[in-house]
């Protein structure tokens, strides 16, 4: 079922605001924060976020939580990528970034660097276990990619993909709320995805929950 965007509880000055894509993934979150669900793909992601920022209060911090496929097989200790992680860059895979920085001498929507040091008094950013492989880089775009060719393109210049994750980043960037994406691998973005995904979104809510329950100490 589609989610509609909403936001579940009202923002906190004094607390993150947790932003999350569909009802399925945020389902057994089980945390006491602010929670936004925005809907799928970045038109939503923009115009959810943006709307709630502007009407205000500002969190402390945004932090997105939820799924992404796996653009390679292996992490960086040569075992299988899966688990929890953080993502270091967020790039929009779908967007035309060398014929608009050809026409125009600058890139519309170049890479967004994460992982800075808060930039607002007590946003605590990236508390909490995360998976022992390096932050990633992941690649957004309005494309559920279910396909092992696609896969493989993306795999050029991302770890993971997903659907929301540049977009919250931008709009964070642009009412000035430090932001951290913090992603679960649901599945290997391949032909077997959707089935993937749909089987095991339950279980990957529960995931990030106890991951954030550890975070926040719920």
């Amino acid at each position: 079922m589609i989610t509609t965007p909403r936001l579940l509880a009202p923002v906190d000055p004094e607390a993150p605001l947790l932003v999350v894509a569909t009802r399925e993934e945020a389902e057994h979150l089980g945390v006491d924060v602010p929670v936004l669900l925005t809907g799928i793909g970045r038109i939503n992601a923009t115009g959810a976020l943006a709307e709630t920022l502007a009407r205000g209060p500002l969190p402390t911090s945004i932090l997105n939580v939820g799924t992404a496929g796996a653009l390679r097989d292996k992490g960086a200790d040569g075992g299988p990528l899966t688990g929890v992680h953080r993502i270091r860059q967020v790039r929009l895979h779908d967007f035309s970034h060398s014929a608009v920085r050809r026409l125009t001498g600058a890139d519309a929507y170049p890479p967004i660097d994460l992982l800075a040091p808060p930039a607002r008094a007590g946003a605590a950013l990236s508390d909490g276990p995360l998976s022992d492989d390096p932050a990633l880089v992941l690649a957004t775009g309005d494309v559920f990619v279910e396909d092992s060719v696609t896969r493989a393109q993306l795999a050029e210049v991302g770890d993971l993909v997903d659907m929301e994750g540049y977009a919250i980043a931008w709009v964070a960037r642009r009412f000035g709320v430090p932001v951290e994406l913090v992603k679960l691998v649901s599945d290997p973005a391949d032909e077997s995805a959707g089935k993937l995904w749909a089987a095991g979104v339950a279980e990957c809510s529960r995931l990030l929950g106890s991951h954030l329950g550890e975070r926040f100490g719920a």
